[in-house]
């Protein structure tokens, strides 16, 4: 949908229009629950988080400016109900990355590109990889689906979680320092 379509269905769904607010579910719940599982991690707890983004958008359209860019502004709802979620289940296990030292070592990944069982090995280090995410504490857990996994600026991840710049990359640099010490045995297994 282009930027100018996206406004004229925006302003519709703000004067009530079922067809305006059916098209924005459409085109944007994919979206929201992609990141919503990327975060909770549990399709029960995704489908809650998307419900009450959606209920939100509809309750808080209206406050919605074209300042930013839409889906900044669904980013940083979802966000927020995605941490309310994760902090109202407090018997989940999380790692604090505060206070992760920096040295670990990078991950070498470029010989699985050429290898001949790299897609039996690929799909291996997904699970690991979402094993690792899993354990990441919710506020970390956000920062790097959004930069590392959705894509976005860090500029954007600045504005959708109203942190400085400086905040974005200590947390994005914490969050990828912790996932590399965590598959780091993974890799040491593949070479032996």
């Amino acid at each position: 949908m282009s930027t100018e379509e996206e406004t004229q269905i925006i302003e519709k769904a703000k004067q009530g229009d079922p067809r305006a607010i059916s098209k924005l579910v459409d085109e944007y719940a994919p979206v929201i629950f992609r990141f919503s599982y990327s975060i909770c991690r549990n399709q029960d707890r995704a489908e809650h988080a998307t419900q009450e983004t959606f209920l939100s958008i509809l309750k808080k359209l209206d406050q919605f400016d074209n300042r930013s860019k839409f889906s900044t502004w669904l980013y940083t709802i979802v966000s927020n109900h995605c941490l309310m979620l994760a902090r109202s289940e407090k018997t989940r296990r999380t790692v604090s990355l505060d206070d992760e030292e920096n040295t670990i070592p990078e991950i070498p990944i470029d010989h699985w590109q050429h290898d001949p069982g790299a897609a039996v090995e690929s799909a291996d280090l997904k699970e690991h990889l979402d094993a690792a995410i899993d354990k990441l504490a919710p506020d970390y857990k956000v920062i790097f689906v959004l930069r590392d996994i959705e894509g976005l600026s860090t500029e954007e991840v600045a504005n959708i979680t109203n942190l400085s710049i400086p905040a974005v990359k200590s947390r994005l640099h914490r969050a990828r320092a912790f996932l590399r010490n965590e598959l780091s045995p993974i890799f040491s297994e593949q070479e032996s």
